[in-house]
């Protein structure tokens, strides 16, 4: 069984079981064909729908969809994430991290954050100039930012602390 939601919106139970596909329980006929590089074609209800794979993060169980020229963000749970939850055991890769530190020696040259301002991972934190390169500091985690320890200018040392997280 897996759990799909779509948008972060709609969620939907699906399973394959004794070979039909079922969705929340009732049974779904669909007449799939594929057309080449992540493109197929769907008959479901008389309705005709092409759909594309346009991204994919295995890693995340994430993937993006294109059906019938309209974008889907969709994620997915299988049993073990399920059961994994259950267990509250389903956090444990997360790392709380509770502040970003210099990697290398360098001069900050710009700063695009303030405090108690909400970041996501990923998002950019500062620019750091180490050996005639720039260098952009991304959070590696969602967070607010507690306190920024350097400024515009400032040289930093390796392993120096330039951003806390609350």
């Amino acid at each position: 069984m897996y759990k799909v939601k779509v948008n972060d919106q709609f969620l939907f139970e699906i399973e394959n079981k004794d070979s039909a596909f079922l969705v929340n329980g009732e049974q779904v006929q669909l007449d799939v064909s594929t057309l080449g590089h992540n493109n197929t074609h769907v008959l479901y209800q008389n309705r005709s729908f092409n759909t594309e794979l346009v991204e994919i993060n295995k890693a995340e169980k994430t993937c993006k969809i294109k059906v019938n020229g309209n974008t889907y963000q969709i994620s997915i749970e299988d049993q073990f994430d399920v059961l994994l939850k259950q267990l509250g055991l389903d956090n444990l890769t997360s790392n709380k991290i509770s502040e970003i530190k210099a990697p290398m020696p360098g001069l900050v040259l710009k700063v695009l954050i303030e405090e108690n301002t909400e970041v996501k991972k990923g998002d950019n934190l500062l620019i750091l100039e180490a050996m005639k390169m720039e260098n952009i500091l991304k959070s590696s985690t969602d967070g607010v930012i507690k306190k920024v320890l350097v400024k515009q200018g400032d040289k930093v040392e390796k392993n120096q602390i330039l951003v806390q997280f609350k």
